[in-house]
């Protein structure tokens, strides 16, 4: 079993060759997709999160400005291996190894796991605990036969892909189950797909972004929990920052500060920041 190791897009996040024009020439150009929270969002028409405060301090270690492009995250990581348009990609990217022959990835900084999120309406979906005896965990195998939504090229995509067809590394849990994977530019727009005309039972998506939307999407009773393959087996993955292959001294600077933020728990207070819970 592989344990390898993310709403409309805002006018105002498009970034023309006007508003490069305006920016100094040796800018960083991070690519990401801010319909991710905590890690990126929108907080009015800028582009806030925990990526973004990484990658502000780096900026400020090297003396260069910060510049963020929003967009797809399925085009994210071949923009940044291209180098011509970014220079890296910040969007709680998951190290996978199709992803590490395209990049250079930094140190891990953040430890997930996928989540299923469900309508508290829907009886299909019911919760056990971990062996640990208090994390709330969702089998895979109740998702069998039923239409999962995800963002696309996300590690969900491929988890929710790689257990319908039973790819190699995974253990085919949904196999032959009638499961179906649909995929939308972002969480947010699968979950809208829940109550739209495609009607889907239920969103797989990373953890964080997971809280964040089920407690902060209006008008719906949304419930998420961990998703496990056992009582003891998490699907867990680790997210990291990439750059352009070659770039050394940018990922060296990428390092350091991760290093810096991991010694004084930054990152999980930055997390804790951005959810709202200090």
């Amino acid at each position: 079993m592989k344990k390898f190791l993310g709403v409309l897009l805002s006018a105002a996040a498009l970034f023309s060759a006007a508003s490069f024009a305006g920016c100094a020439n040796d800018a960083i150009i991070v690519q990401t997709n801010a319909f991710f929270a905590p890690f990126e969002y929108y907080e009015g028409s800028e582009i806030v999160g925990v990526d973004v405060d990484i990658m502000n301090r780096v900026g400020e270690r090297l003396g260069r400005d910060v510049v963020f492009q929003d967009g797809d995250f399925s085009v994210i990581i071949d923009v940044v291996s291209q180098g011509r348009t970014a220079d890296v990609g910040a969007a709680g990217i998951t190290i996978t190894p199709s992803r590490q022959e395209k990049v250079d990835f930094s140190i891990p900084y953040y430890t997930s796991v996928q989540y299923v999120i469900w309508d508290t309406a829907n009886p299909d979906f019911t919760t056990q605990k971990a062996a640990d005896g208090t994390t709330d965990i969702v089998l895979w195998s109740q998702l069998g036969g039923k239409d999962i939504g995800v963002q696309l090229d996300t590690t969900g995509n491929l988890y929710v892909e790689g257990e319908i067809n039973g790819d190699e590394g995974y253990d085919g849990v949904l196999v032959g189950t009638g499961a179906e994977c649909h995929s939308y530019d972002n969480a947010q727009m699968a979950i809208e797909a829940m109550y739209g005309s495609d009607a889907l039972d239920c969103v797989v998506v990373d953890e964080l972004p997971a809280t964040f939307l089920t407690e902060n999407t209006k008008n719906h009773s949304l419930k998420c929990a961990a998703l496990y393959y056992d009582s003891s087996t998490a699907t867990q993955e680790q997210y990291a920052i990439c750059v352009t292959p070659g770039n050394t001294e940018l990922l060296d600077a990428i390092n350091a500060v991760l290093t810096e933020m991991l010694e004084n728990n930054e990152i999980e207070k930055l997390v804790s920041q951005h959810l709202g819970l200090e």
